[in-house]
């Protein structure tokens, strides 16, 4: 078994699809019935041990300040290229913390702290199976190893949902794949997990770390948020004038 020893939490993006919501707010400091998106992440984290944070900001990188005083121990690192690259570019910018880690987004709702669990038996994504027809990205797993993943959804597999565990071993090659692609073939509007499943599949022996779906929620667009949160409904009264 592996011990997770720190976290990087992605933070970086516009977050177009909640605006007007993020005109002002980057989208992971959201509250949520009265609670940060963030703070779900990062309370959850400290509950499983886990206080060494990285947070990557960008986009309004400056509201990103106050989770300096209200968590001290918490790292904030700037990806100069999130208006211009998709996220790979965060990740390359927190290369360097890349060991036994937790990789994690900012913009979800953590309901249950145990699925952020710091013990993990190989590298991998947190992933609910569903049998139902799905347009995220879908896993198959044989032998406890992902053979497959579809980009574009499917049934009757392992639904990926944007929490990882990576060991030191593979986070080393992790971060000499994402300065090869994002350095040398400039390859910059993928997103990082592309890097192991898709560019270097072989290189890997990812595994699920399996959940139930009520755990987390990941809320991406104005419609979830209102109907998550109904005081958010002005925004949408707004938009339609």
């Amino acid at each position: 078994m592996h011990r997770i020893e720190n976290a990087i939490i992605m933070a970086a993006g516009i977050g177009q699809r909640m605006r007007p919501v993020t005109l002002e707010t980057p989208k992971p400091l959201i509250p949520v019935n009265g609670v940060r998106m963030i703070d779900t992440v990062i309370q959850a984290l400290h509950a499983n041990g886990i206080q060494d944070i990285t947070v990557v900001t960008g986009y309004l990188k400056e509201k990103f300040d106050v989770l300096k005083e209200q968590y001290p121990d918490v790292r904030l690192v700037e990806n100069p290229y999130y208006d211009t690259c998709n996220n790979i570019s965060s990740l390359y910018c927190a290369r360097e913390y890349l060991g036994n880690t937790m990789i994690l987004d900012g913009d979800q709702m953590i309901y249950d702290p145990k699925i952020l669990a710091a013990e993990f038996e190989r590298s991998g994504y947190n992933a609910v199976w569903t049998d139902e027809e799905t347009d995220e990205w879908l896993m198959t797993v044989e032998d406890g190893i992902v053979t497959h993943c579809s980009r574009t959804g499917g049934d009757h597999g392992w639904q990926l949902f944007s929490i990882s565990r990576w060991t030191k071993e593979d986070s080393t090659k992790l971060r000499r794949h994402l300065e090869k692609e994002f350095d040398e073939k400039q390859n910059r509007n993928i997103y990082w997990d592309d890097v192991a499943m898709f560019c270097y599949p072989e290189e890997y022996r990812l595994g699920v770390w399996p959940m139930e779906k009520e755990a987390m929620q990941e809320i991406d667009s104005l419609d979830e948020l209102i109907e998550t949160d109904a005081s958010y409904r002005r925004y949408k009264e707004v938009v339609h004038g």
